[in-house]
């Protein structure tokens, strides 16, 4: 890699612009400083960076899409093929730019239309490090856009100054592959856990997985770089593609895998791809069996353990040998243990954390990394505490506790961005490991690295039950007294009530009973790993069932969703007798796939003028279809679904007398 950024005069500089004019006028081709652009947009997501129709697409063909999920004004102003074309070469965006899936798509796509550095006021951590690790440079240096547009070359070590020095390493040797092919063949177990004082549990784990290698620290602090081993690794079909597709690119064939019994690869996505509204019936189709093609090749040439997708149709051929569901809850339900470390190619792998180990999310390259020299790149985060309080009201869940952090100032300020949420608190001990699942999986939303919950006798119960495993809790597995926190974050859960989040973003929480006008209501959904779990579907159950003892019904107008998690949960609601009651309900069952949450399913609007509840996890413009998600918990998802409009089930019970 060259010493110096050098774009040379007049570079074309995107400026991601809260006005809709203002980004058509750039794509035409006029020119703006900094404060001619204006306000820029905040929370871009990679949702708007890369939607998920376009993410079949693994190689040199992404270039085309950046920025085709951008919304601004109620307007998409960058069509295929714009960036491109107009010759941009560095894009300016807001605060938390980068919020969202883990997908390396959306920088992998930035670049290879040309876009050199990426400028923004913060940067979500998954992105920035999915960004160094393909050598797209990201900076939150706003003096350098005038620099830029006078021409001035900008030295490399002034666009990695104030990074960690692995970051900056990684950055400087073009990209991850190249760097772990320098540094990581050799790598080994560090000495041990240490014992140089208090420490939490998230500290514990990962010095007991810590691996020496010449260009890292022997004991990282905060914000140091490191390499951990993972006792799991997985990843889903929208990726394995791309992993295979730069590892034979950088590494030839045939690759040796490290340790590939310890890797898992899910086809949790494309269930229903068929019907999804987002690919049905495009041209981007045929791309998406390529891409799982693609995924199933590289299972078989290295003989990985697989949990295959699951159609309509083997559902009714199934007699219960087929196991599968969206990757990480099957993590949960099958492999993760306390005090284990997994990485996975999605946001949402903090998932397992719910168990009391490490899990979290990385991207394509940290993957394919990982795959053959055992070594996943870690940044040693800060650690939140969020101590919750008090006693949940009856008819709060967890999904309420997590819309009350998301939408606390601090939190949406970025606070959250990188750390770890350790929660605990009386309230968080009453909660079932599925509740708490909800928790830690909703940690992508916060902004964090990942989230924990310590084991306790409720996660020995979990174990046995659910997997039949006899799990014996060791003394360590716990945060020491007089462990460093950066903050404390204190939850009055008592003071708590059911919880819905506006559009556009899962940190627009407030009081489902407190919106000002009716809000009607098109399609309900209920399912996604945060919502697909056995309880949450108990909770499903409760509402429609004492819907149906009262009289109601979804109204004809009203679509209603329920998608299973897993192949688990589904047999336990047939096993219950759920499934008639759903169904007299007027409910559409769907098996396990990540399905409208991931706009890849049915559930996804169809229409900007259709309005959704639904109990997925985030509701980025685009993210289940054109249409406004409102998100909310699984009771209040069903409750609302049977009056037509948003309410909790304690309003609609109250309205029946």
């Amino acid at each position: 890699m060259t010493d110096t950024l050098s774009l040379g005069p007049g570079p074309r500089i995107l400026f991601l612009a809260a006005s809709a004019a203002t980004v058509r006028a750039q794509v035409a081709g006029s020119q703006f400083t900094l404060a001619q652009a204006g306000a820029l947009r905040d929370d871009v997501s990679t949702d708007e960076i890369t939607p998920v129709r376009i993410l079949s697409h693994y190689d040199d063909s992404l270039g085309r899409f950046p920025y085709t999920g951008f919304t601004v004004d109620g307007e998409r102003p960058i069509a295929a093929g714009a960036v491109r074309a107009a010759g941009f070469q560095v894009t300016v965006g807001g605060r938390r730019y980068g919020k969202g899936s883990s997908r390396e798509h959306s920088p992998a796509a930035e670049k290879l239309a040309g876009i050199r550095l990426v400028i923004a006021e913060s940067f979500e951590r998954i992105y920035r490090q999915n960004a160094d690790n393909i050598g797209l440079f990201t900076s939150t240096d706003f003096g350098l856009v005038e620099r830029l547009q006078r021409g001035e070359a900008i030295p490399v070590d002034e666009l990695v100054a104030g990074r960690d020095a692995l970051a900056a390493a990684v950055v400087k040797s073009g990209g991850l592959l190249r760097f772990g092919q320098q540094h990581l063949r050799q790598v080994r177990p560090a000495a041990g856990p240490g014992a140089d004082g208090p420490l939490t549990l998230f500290e514990k784990i990962v010095r007991r997985h810590l691996l020496r290698t010449p260009v890292t620290p022997e004991a990282p602090r905060v914000g140091e770089g490191c390499f951990v081993r993972a006792d799991w690794r997985f990843i889903h079909e929208y990726y394995t593609g791309m992993a295979a597709h730069m590892l034979h690119a950088a590494l030839g064939r045939p690759l040796a895998l490290e340790q590939p019994e310890a890797i898992v690869a899910f086809e949790d996505h494309t269930s229903y791809v068929e019907e999804s509204p987002a690919h049905r019936g495009s041209p981007l189709l045929p791309n998406m069996h390529a891409m799982c093609e693609a995924h199933r090749r590289f299972v078989a040439d290295h003989g990985l353990r697989s949990h295959r997708t699951l159609t309509e149709d083997q559902a009714r051929a199934d007699a219960g040998g087929n196991v599968a569901g969206i990757s990480h809850a099957m993590m949960a339900e099958h492999y993760a243990l306390p005090g284990q470390l997994v990485a996975g190619t999605d946001s949402h792998t903090p998932h397992s954390g719910a168990l009391g180990c490490v899990a979290f999310g990385v991207g394509t390259t940290d993957m394919a990394n990982a795959f053959v020299t055992g070594a996943v790149r870690l940044t040693m985060p800060g650690v939140l505490r969020v101590e919750l309080e008090g006693v949940l009201p009856v008819g709060v869940a967890a999904k309420d506790v997590a819309l009350h952090l998301l939408q606390l100032p601090g939190i949406r300020a970025g606070g959250g961005v990188g750390k770890v949420f350790e929660f605990g608190g009386p309230a968080l001990r009453a909660l079932s490991t599925d509740e708490r699942a909800t928790l830690t999986n909703m940690t992508a939303e916060l902004g964090g690295l990942t989230g924990i919950v310590e084991p306790d006798a409720e996660t020995v119960r979990f174990l046995q039950e659910r997997r039949g495993v006899r799990f014996v809790l060791e003394q360590w597995m716990t945060s020491d007294a007089g462990a460093a926190y950066d903050e404390v974050i204190r939850v009055d859960c008592g003071s708590l009530s059911p919880m819905v989040a506006r559009p556009g973003d899962p940190g627009n929480g407030q009081p489902v009973d407190a919106l000002a006008q009716p809000v009607r209501v098109d399609i309900a959904y209920g399912g996604s790993c945060t919502a697909g779990k056995r309880e949450d579907f108990d909770a499903y159950h409760a509402v429609l069932a004492w819907g149906l003892a009262h009289g109601l019904k979804v109204p004809p107008r009203v679509q209603l969703f329920l998608q299973y998690g897993t192949t688990a949960v589904r047999d336990y609601c047939v096993a219950r007798g759920y499934d008639r009651t759903f169904a007299a309900a007027g409910a559409r069952i769907l098996q396990p796939s990540c399905g409208a949450c991931a706009n890849c399913g049915p559930g996804s609007s169809t229409d900007a003028g259709q309005v959704t509840v639904s109990a997925i996890n985030r509701n980025f413009p685009g993210r289940s279809g054109p249409g406004q998600v409102w998100l909310a918990s699984p009771a209040t998802v069903m409750a609302s679904a049977l009056a037509g409009e948003l309410t909790s089930f304690a309003r609609l019970q109250r309205s029946r007398g």
